[in-house]
């Protein structure tokens, strides 16, 4: 099977220095090994609505970015969030993204949660951090989200970066490790 790589790019800023640091990670990638880039702010999703406790909890089969973001999420072997640390977690962008998890894995046919099995998530993100545990909040959303759904955790790359074009570029690449490339 062909690794598809889902960047999910959750900047509120386009060509922001997350994405740089993507973009950087992407081109260590092998030439064989799918990329599919998706930018959240281009594919607004309606404020979540939880009925999980509601009638019958079944929420209706997702229509527009919402089942364009599923299918892209499905088809993936990994998925990469990259997103700016945002008041030490993910954007905002970003969080609905995992909010419409929940009502994935209760659309019926779907069976999102054992097709997220074994797939791997990977963490980018440009931080303004003085303490790198100012992050880590951040980390530990998405590392408890992939474990939650039986997910491999890839791992992060991070970089500090206030303004545009301020990230450090000169980072260890996040892909060009043995032992994660072979869990993918």
């Amino acid at each position: 099977m062909t690794a598809n790589y889902l960047f999910l790019l959750g900047s509120a800023r386009a060509n922001g220095n997350t994405e740089a640091l993507a973009r950087l990670a992407a081109a260590e990638l092998p030439d064989e090994v799918e990329q599919t880039w998706l930018r959240l702010s281009e594919l607004p999703l309606d404020p979540f609505g939880d009925v999980r406790h509601a009638g019958d909890g079944i929420y209706p089969a997702p229509v527009g970015n919402e089942l364009r973001l599923l299918e892209a999420t499905l088809a993936a072997t990994d998925l990469v969030i990259a997103s700016p640390l945002y008041w030490f977690t993910v954007s905002t962008s970003v969080k609905l993204y995992l909010d419409y998890w929940t009502a994935w894995m209760r659309v019926p046919g779907v069976d999102f949660r054992d097709r997220m099995r074994g797939k791997t998530m990977w963490a980018i993100t440009a931080h303004t951090a003085k303490d790198l545990a100012e992050v880590e909040p951040m980390l530990g959303t998405l590392r408890l989200t992939a474990d939650y759904l039986g997910m491999n955790w890839g791992g992060e790359l991070l970089a500090y970066g206030n303004r545009p074009g301020e990230v450090d570029l000169n980072t260890r690449p996040l892909f060009n490790q043995p032992a994660n490339l072979a869990a993918s």
